[in-house]
């Protein structure tokens, strides 16, 4: 299924309006399940829905223009850090809306080794951001792993890198950012 997707991506790239249309029946079952992923990890009465951070993506990231994509693995990656983007976004909101803040608390078993270890959603945001600065090779890494539900091949298949070197990204990753949430609990 990867060949019609890439196709339609670069279809639109190119320009072609239909090949929009055509794209999300095509990709929406992926998308929810990466929303379904994302949310996942959220508190439970969350307001936003898998359909709902499934359009918003969408709209933001084809409101303007098509951003250019490689193939599908790319394009569900980058789908993926904008539901991230819009779920901190949210979580902003809320924290901002009431005056002792909103500690959000999410269920964050890639940064603390299968423990039922919950850290703040804003928290995390912030580490991967660092980590990003520091190390973006590793960071990407985690972004498809975890937030996009890519594979370790098909992240190395995204990155350019072999399935190796994404593996030992993963791991230290997973350590930096246990590390360094820990210093926030």
């Amino acid at each position: 299924m990867d060949q019609p997707i890439t196709v339609l991506l670069r279809r639109m790239s190119a320009g072609d309006s239909a090949a929009s249309a055509e794209l999300m029946p095509v990709v929406y079952a992926e998308l929810r399940r990466i929303a379904g992923l994302h949310l996942r990890k959220e508190r439970q009465d969350h307001t936003l829905q898998p359909t709902a951070l499934v359009n918003e993506a969408y709209l933001r990231m084809f409101g303007q223009a098509t951003p250019p994509f490689s193939d599908r693995a790319h394009f569900l990656a980058l789908t993926s850090r904008v539901m991230r983007g819009i779920l901190v976004d949210h979580a902003r909101s809320r924290s901002s809306a009431k005056r002792g803040g909103d500690p959000r608390r999410v269920d964050m078993t890639i940064a603390v080794d299968g423990a039922d270890n919950l850290i703040g959603l804003l928290d995390l945001h912030l580490a991967l951001e660092e980590l990003s600065a520091e190390h973006p090779n590793p960071a990407q890494a985690v972004e498809m792993r975890y937030f996009g539900g890519m594979t370790a091949e098909e992240t190395a298949e995204v990155v350019g890198r072999t399935v190796h070197v994404v593996q030992h990204e993963l791991r230290f990753a997973h350590s930096w950012l246990r590390r360094r949430l820990s210093q926030t609990a």
